[in-house]
């Protein structure tokens, strides 16, 4: 019986790792490997190392880890590098002997660029990079694949604000979090919806809240926000014959002065709660209740219903023109669209209520599974994979270049990221960086000690917040 938990960094690993210490060359001494986004859709937006080295990196291997490896290893069908795995504990205290170089998190990269380098410092341990793929890639394309798509939307709505409302002022409220529920684990909305805060400030994800004080520095200062909403189960049991009922106590329970609430108005009939009890039994309450009540549908058509939803309120409380020419609700009513959304729906939805002529500022969104849950590794392509060795002190770049599929193959040599003189990023061989370039990966981790320890704050000023 196997009584082993998650902290062993030994196990955190694919089966098949175990063996690989036994099919180096002989005379290995240094192995040197890079992650990067093949392709994709969007720009990278780097963002999670941290997070995995404080998480996984910064605590020693300790002989009771290589016990329960060897037992659960060994059972397993794999040779075990027991010898390697004490040398790690005997000669570096259980430290891992690495250096690791990456672009800042918060950096934009486009595709098929270095993000992240890592490579032995101690040629006995030449096996160790390679060992580390699984988990240190998964730490990367996960929170990178979130912070890219969210990025990548941010973009779609800033562009429609700037079409469509009279400033930008409210886009970092623009695109709420609701992934929570919908992923795959605790972990998973951790560095997930985290991700989702490198570019927007609201989120009823709580965990990304314990993540940002726990990995990047938010102790003291609260990196998102939320506000009271309804749900189903909280309308639908006033039961439908009392419908307006509960639509007012949400009203009275947390209306006032600068306060927002959101309320689902859909659990029967949405165009009846806009037409009847939001535009006209609950209307003054509405005008008057000193803040903001932001109406959500829930089902349908995302583009069709929203654009009905505005036709209807601008109907029943009217619109002003901004200075753009678009029609924009009074400030006491919004709409947010938290149903069906992702970077493809989000812009056909601005597109649809643009076109009929009202602003993209009378709109919130949501997004829960399409942000955090509806990506993979092969998203963006992402990839880890060995780039140069040493042997008997001599550096080869190594490569991989499949003939079935050349969109697999891989880089050569140890490298490293710079700004061409036309301010291109590109990824060029460590070898040939001149004197005046300025090599944009830099060292984060080295022996056991994180080097680099940023907090949320300074990485969304990275994105150009």
């Amino acid at each position: 019986m196997f009584t082993s938990n998650f902290n062993n960094l030994i196990l955190n690993a694919d089966s098949y790792k175990a063996s690989h210490w036994l099919q180096y060359p002989p005379d290995s001494e240094y192995m040197s490997s890079y992650v990067e986004a093949r392709k994709g859709d969007y720009d990278v937006l780097f963002f999670g190392l941290q997070a995995y080295i404080k998480e996984y990196l910064q605590a020693p291997i300790t002989t009771a880890h290589i016990d329960e490896a060897e037992q659960i290893i060994t059972a397993h069908g794999l040779p075990f590098n027991r010898s390697g795995w004490e040398l790690l504990v005997s000669k570096h205290g259980g430290y891992l002997p690495l250096r690791i170089q990456a672009v800042p998190e918060g950096s934009i990269v486009p595709v098929s660029n270095v993000v992240c380098q890592v490579v032995n410092t101690d040629p006995e341990f030449y096996w160790l990079p390679s060992y580390l793929e699984t988990s240190l890639l998964r730490a990367i394309w996960y929170p990178s694949t979130v912070a890219s798509l969210s990025y990548y939307c941010k973009n779609i709505i800033k562009n429609a604000l700037e079409k469509s409302a009279d400033n930008t002022a409210g886009l970092p409220f623009k695109l709420h979090d609701f992934g929570a529920r919908g992923a795959s684990s605790m972990e998973t909305v951790a560095l997930g919806s985290l991700a989702h805060l490198v570019n927007f400030s609201g989120t009823d994800s709580m965990t990304a809240l314990v993540a940002a004080s726990r990995w990047y520095g938010m102790n003291d200062e609260m990196p998102a926000f939320s506000i009271p909403a309804a749900e189903h189960s909280t309308m639908t049991a006033w039961g439908r014959e009392h419908e307006e009922q509960a639509f007012a106590n949400m009203l009275e329970q947390f209306g006032g002065e600068g306060k927002i609430v959101a309320v689902v108005s859909d659990s029967y009939d949405l165009w009846n709660a806009i037409d009847h009890i939001w535009g006209e039994t609950l209307k003054e309450e509405v005008k008057n209740m000193g803040g903001t009540l932001v109406i959500r549908p829930d089902s349908g058509d995302p583009a069709k219903v929203v654009r009905e939803a505005l036709e209807r309120l601008a109907v029943k409380f009217g619109t002003a023109t901004n200075s753009k020419g678009y029609k924009v609700l009074p400030d006491y009513v919004r709409l947010i669209q938290g149903d069906g959304i992702n970077p493809q729906s989000l812009g056909k939805i601005l597109d649809t209520i643009m076109q009929a002529g009202f602003s993209a500022d009378n709109v919130t969104f949501g997004m829960g599974g399409g942000l955090l849950q509806q990506v993979t590794r092969d998203t963006m392509s992402w990839a880890m994979k060995a780039s140069a060795v040493q042997i008997n002190g001599e550096w080869k770049d190594i490569f991989k270049d499949p003939i079935t599929s050349r969109s697999k193959r891989s880089k050569k040599g140890r490298l490293a990221l710079i700004k061409d003189e036309n301010g291109n990023t590109k990824t060029i061989k460590e070898n040939t960086l001149g004197s005046e370039d300025n090599n944009l990966l830099q060292d984060v981790f080295v022996d056991g000690k994180l080097l680099v320890d940023e907090s949320l704050t300074t990485i969304r000023q990275r994105t150009g917040w």
